[in-house]
């Protein structure tokens, strides 16, 4: 299952923004909100590198399983090239 980055980036907007409206009516401490946003920041991390992680994976098996025909056009569009400029 793909990592829902743009929502868990909506998400951590949000929650920004709630900490900040909490902290404008003095709810919160300037430290109380500098850990929260380290943790908030740890967790957007975290789905960025799900993310990532899962692009990745998805491109190396991609990879293994097409990689003949990926080589094959690969080739097929240098030798095209070729032929256009050398004609």
């Amino acid at each position: 299952m793909f990592p829902n980055l743009v929502e868990d980036t909506k998400e951590y907007w949000c929650k920004l923004n709630e900490l900040e409206v909490a902290y404008q009516k003095g709810e919160v401490s300037i430290e109380e909100v500098d850990a929260r946003v380290k943790l908030l920041m740890t967790e957007l991390g975290k789905s960025r590198q799900a993310a990532l992680n899962y692009f990745l994976n998805s491109f190396y098996h991609l990879l293994n399983e097409q990689g003949e025909a990926i080589v094959g056009i690969a080739i097929l569009g240098v030798i095209s090239y070729a032929w256009v400029v050398l004609s």
